[in-house]
């Protein structure tokens, strides 16, 4: 019975661990995206373009 016992508080403890380095690296910054902001101007974005594309051909006419 006492085995039952240390194997909970160990788990605990294993998982208050995980629990803190998951908590300490998204306050530390670890899951910020600072590659897709460069980059995102050079994919083309279809739907907005012709959109405004539509608009001002109906301006103009």
């Amino acid at each position: 019975m006492y085995i039952i016992f240390l194997m909970i508080g160990i788990s605990i403890s294993v998982a208050a661990l995980f629990l803190g380095a998951f908590l300490w690296a998204v306050r530390s910054g670890q899951y910020d995206d600072d590659y897709t902001p460069a980059v995102r101007m050079l994919f083309d974005n279809d739907t907005v373009s012709s959109s405004r594309g539509q608009a001002t051909k109906e301006k103009n006419t």
